[in-house]
């Protein structure tokens, strides 16, 4: 069997399992949508101690309620329970998931509509088939169609993405600076050790902030990227501003928001920018 043949049965196979994957989409039986997902209040909040692990988030008890029984459980994030919950504070809700008749299964998910449809898999499926169609393309007929295959779903991605993330960063620049500032301090800075293939040490830290609202909200979470020098931040004073209707959100670092919004907005045009130039030039070369 010739490569042809190859390519065929790979885009066959993958063709068949998005095919699958999106009929049982439609049918309403994949295991994202048959998932129970119900909202959970934080009942307890554990500050985490200095020099510990992060890699399991902020301890907290949480309860919540099976909608098929009425039943209340009052479970923890101990161990691997999903994502991770990286800021918390008395009475948060906070997304859960388990498989049906099964609530001791259960996840804890930052977005109760994330992947609700399940279409994760079928859809890379298909970009799997479309991967394989564009290496027949090439071999066939020629180099400008890896740039015309890569231009097109990267220029359509970039100017689907770039509009949307600059308003969400606008918005959520805006609202962080819509209420005055609350101090705050690092209570805690949690290290993770790691060795890499060449045998490297590496150690990642993450400062823990502990804060309180205008409205008397006692909040304990990570620390965004970027502060300043996280090793000897253990006791540092701060100031935070934080999203006055998601105290999850916040940042000791005003100016900080500003620049990563210019930063994101700069490199949603310099991706449209090179989709279109893949595109142009692929273009240009096949008429040529």
């Amino acid at each position: 069997m010739g490569w042809h043949g190859y390519l065929a049965l790979w885009c066959a196979v993958f063709g068949t399992v998005a095919l699958v994957g999106y009929g049982r989409s439609l049918a309403g039986v994949t295991g994202a949508q048959r998932a129970v997902r119900v909202t959970g209040r934080i009942e307890r909040v554990t500050e985490p101690r200095h020099g510990s692990s992060g890699r399991e988030g902020i301890a907290v008890v949480v309860t919540f309620r099976d909608p098929a029984t009425g039943e209340e459980f009052t479970v923890t994030n101990d161990g691997e329970r999903g994502d991770l919950i990286r800021a918390a504070w008395l009475g948060r809700e906070v997304g859960i998931r388990y498989p049906p008749g099964r609530p001791h299964a259960f996840r804890f998910v930052s977005d109760l509509e994330d992947g609700r449809r399940g279409l994760g898999w079928p859809n890379f499926a298909a970009f799997l088939v479309y991967a394989g169609l564009v290496v027949v393309a090439v071999v066939d007929w020629g180099w400008p169609w890896a740039l015309l295959g890569f231009g097109v779903p990267w220029t359509l991605l970039g100017v689907a993405y770039a509009p949307g993330s600059l308003r969400v960063t606008r918005e959520r620049a805006a609202a962080l600076a819509s209420v005055a500032p609350v101090p705050g301090r690092v209570i805690a800075v949690l290290e993770d050790v790691t060795v890499d293939e060449d045998g490297d040490t590496l150690t990642h830290r993450r400062p823990v902030v502990s804060f309180t609202t205008h409205e008397g909200t006692a909040v304990i979470a990570y620390c965004p990227d970027g502060l300043r020098d996280p090793a000897r931040a253990f006791g540092r004073e701060l100031t935070v501003h934080y999203r006055p209707d998601d105290p999850a959100v916040f940042t000791p670092d005003l100016a900080s928001e500003h620049r990563s919004r210019r930063l994101d907005f700069g490199c949603s045009v310099v991706a449209v920018l090179a989709g279109v130039a893949a595109l142009v030039v692929g273009g240009v070369a096949l008429a040529s």
